[in-house]
């Protein structure tokens, strides 16, 4: 088993969508969740946990087919902070690191969290995190020293805020793609990603 696991945060509201949960919309073939496991479970990452909040039983019913884990966090609606600390206390023992995704990410691919696994592989201990154009974006890879660190977050806030912390242990990795910064909040965005309903 890989020593770097995936957290896939599904535990949000898709509050500025409207009534429809984001995470269930139709996505070239699967959901907006399930597509964003499929890259998970594709990528050397393990083991892949979800973290379920919102609908909880819909999201495991969308991502039955797939060799992923749950945890469910009875706490969404508390921010994001109550899903990574949900998270990180499933992660079984002996991992490294763990790459934090989005589950409203669907474009991200394997090869780009292969690449950041190998990153961190090279620097173990930092902090690996996706640039283009000068830009950080998602996800991110954090080594287990930070782990004490981001249980004690609160709210709405979410590790990103320790870069500011630990600036001389963050590796920025130059990519070739924007799927690090598109994510899908609204219809708008879902209509802009091409998605096919």
């Amino acid at each position: 088993m890989s020593r770097v696991a995936a957290l896939l945060l599904a535990a949000g509201q898709s509050r500025r969508m409207g009534e429809e949960n984001k995470l269930l919309l139709p996505y070239h073939g699967d959901t907006v969740v399930g597509r964003a496991a499929t890259c998970l479970l594709d990528s050397a990452a393990a083991p892949v946990i979800v973290v379920t909040g919102y609908q909880a039983g819909e999201i495991l019913s969308a991502l039955a087919q797939k060799p992923v884990q749950f945890v469910h966090n009875p706490d969404f609606a508390g921010g994001i902070s109550t899903s990574l600390k949900a998270g990180l206390a499933a992660l079984p023992g002996g991992v490294e690191a763990v790459l934090i995704c989005l589950a409203d990410m669907p474009d991200i691919t394997p090869d780009l969290l292969n690449q950041m696994i190998a990153a961190y592989k090279a620097k173990p201990g930092k902090i690996i995190v996706p640039v283009r154009s000068g830009r950080r974006g998602n996800p991110v890879l954090w080594d287990k020293v930070f782990f004490p660190e981001m249980m004690a977050l609160g709210g709405d806030q979410g590790a990103r805020s320790l870069m500011g912390t630990h600036a001389d242990d963050v590796v920025e990795l130059p990519v070739g793609t924007d799927a690090i910064f598109r994510d899908i909040d609204t219809m708008e965005d879902y209509q802009r990603h091409g998605a096919q309903r």
